[in-house]
């Protein structure tokens, strides 16, 4: 009887479990969604490799998403079949995940190189480009207190008399502040926004990673309680 009273708890914990897994997923896609919209609206990021995030979010939410519902039906079924299948899918997560996150910590030093060539892409793109896209640089000059990708020099190509700058560098931004004012620091911010959109990342990024490791914990008890289930159900207990 103690056995068989563990075990169902166990399997209240796994089908549990699952239920915040499958939760888990909805919330990815939703968030990859969200984040492919807010990445259409900043043009810096849009250009880079960077686009791939969302569609990755998406897919692992989409995979999350079957893996939690195979992990319920299995533990209300008590399907030995489809528990076992549950654990080796989540597994391959779990490794997955780990393979990403040791990839994310090598590669992350190139972080500084790919927003600083987003930014100088988006300069040189700026007077041909659409009005949203001039528009998605004047939002992150403004928000970030911040002018060109190094420093304000970097729109030296911006007019022709090569010492103009956006309005959105300037501190009290009215029409045709910027012109003539590249290095005048009371009057613009001569700081690059590379620095500062480079920090504005990694602290997002930090959030994230504090998100994937309570994540994983949660994965590796699904894990554990899982394999109690499946022991449990080849011992052939009986549920009263």
């Amino acid at each position: 009887m103690a056995v068989e009273g563990g075990m169902k708890c166990v399997k209240f914990l796994l089908f549990f479990f699952n239920f915040i897994f499958w939760l888990c997923g909805l919330a990815l896609i939703v968030l990859g969604v969200w984040v492919q919209v807010s990445l259409h609206k900043t043009p810096v990021i849009q250009g880079a490799s960077g686009s791939a995030a969302p569609l990755v979010l998406i897919i692992v939410g989409v995979v999350i998403f079957f893996i939690a519902f195979f992990g319920c039906c299995g533990a209300w079924k008590e399907n030995y079949c489809m528990i076992t299948m549950f654990a080796i899918l989540l597994s391959l997560i779990i490794i997955v995940e780990i393979g990403t996150a040791i990839a994310a910590y090598v590669f992350r030093d190139k972080l500084t190189g790919l927003v600083d060539d987003g930014l100088r892409d988006m300069i040189k793109q700026y007077n041909n480009g659409s009005k949203e896209y001039q528009e998605g640089l004047d939002r992150i000059q403004k928000d970030l207190k911040c002018c060109g990708a190094a420093n304000s020099s970097d729109w030296v190509n911006f007019k022709p008399d090569h010492t103009s700058v956006p309005d959105s560098c300037c501190k009290n931004v009215t029409a045709d502040c910027g012109k003539g004012a590249m290095n005048d620091d009371k009057k613009i911010y001569v700081t690059g926004c590379q620095p500062a959109l480079e920090k504005l990342l990694k602290e997002n990024v930090q959030w994230v990673a504090v998100a994937a490791i309570v994540i994983a914990f949660i994965e590796i008890l699904g894990l554990v309680f899982a394999c109690s289930l499946m022991r449990g159900i080849r011992s052939g207990y009986e549920v009263m």
